[in-house]
């Protein structure tokens, strides 16, 4: 199994005939992705890279079954894309667009709350790399050469630390089953916690990397719902112990702006919650092999 995507799941992309959109779609067919069409208004009925365009994504659900979308849209339009994706019946939707205004997706947030839990579209992003189940989908922008299947799980703020990590397991002969990017931005669709809680359900991942960064209370969270309800063990590396206070570093979202939001802060917390923490970037592979040989 994998979370989120499989070969199976039928894809489409928004602002898909757009350049970076056509680059990367043709980058996940070429993976193997089922991609089934895209989305640009006022193009619909055209063919591009052999695949059907639309104007609407309810035109793309109701004519070729279309499940997950990719958001490729300049920012100032991506939330809407966002909200259109769900209305339709969107099942899963990965938003890679960056800059998107926090108050566009303060908007988007409280558009999603109004649909009932089990009908509500899961949304991850925005400013992420995306999401790969290693051999059978990528719905992203990510190396896909990079990632090899296995039973490791990666969820991570960071893209390139995400590629980092999967990487550094390769070289050692290690898998992954799935890897999310939730995105650097202040406000995203999912936190560590909703993916996490993914993971612990699916029975391939046995081991779960949980890459983290200053700013906000994600990561903590995610510690204590893995203390409190995971049985496989969590690994953990959090990004910035040496950043300053109240400056930005990178992400929109890596701003240290109250207590428990730095990286040694939330080193010591992780740790009294019993997740194994990983002490720098270039030892991600080595401590995911040392807890695998634990298992």
């Amino acid at each position: 199994m994998a979370i989120l995507i499989d070969e199976t799941t039928r894809i489409i992309v928004q602002g898909f005939t757009g350049k970076i959109g056509s680059f990367h779609a043709q980058d996940m067919i070429n993976y193997g992705s089922n991609v089934v069409g895209g989305i640009t208004p006022g193009k619909g009925g055209q063919t591009h890279l052999g695949l059907p365009v639309f104007n609407t994504v309810k035109e793309a659900v109701r004519e070729v079954g279309a499940e997950a979308s990719i958001i490729f849209v300049p920012p100032a339009f991506a939330a809407d894309s966002i909200m259109e994706a769900a209305d339709a019946g969107i099942k899963y939707c990965v938003a890679i667009t960056d800059g998107i205004p926090t108050q566009d997706m303060m908007t988007v947030k409280n558009f999603l709350r109004r649909f009932p839990v089990e009908k509500r579209m899961i949304l991850t992003g925005p400013n992420c790399a995306g999401t790969i189940s290693p051999g059978r989908a990528m719905l992203g922008i990510m190396p896909g050469h990079i990632y090899m299947q296995g039973n490791v799980g990666i969820v991570g703020r960071s893209g390139t630390l995400g590629y980092e990590a999967a990487d550094q397991m390769k070289r050692l002969g290690i898998g992954i089953s799935t890897s999310v990017g939730i995105g650097g931005d202040p406000i995203n669709g999912s936190s560590h916690r909703d993916i996490l809680e993914k993971f612990e359900a699916d029975p391939e991942t046995k081991v779960v990397v949980m890459i983290g960064e200053i700013g906000g209370p994600q990561e903590v969270e995610a510690g204590m719902f893995a203390k409190e309800h995971m049985t496989k063990p969590v690994i953990a590396y959090i990004a910035g112990l040496t950043a300053p206070e109240g400056r930005r570093m990178g992400h929109a979202g890596a701003i240290i702006s109250s207590a428990g939001e730095s990286a040694a802060e939330k080193v010591a917390i992780l740790k009294e919650l019993g997740v194994t923490i990983c002490p720098t970037p270039a030892a991600m592979g080595e401590t995911v092999a040392a807890v695998l040989a634990r298992l």
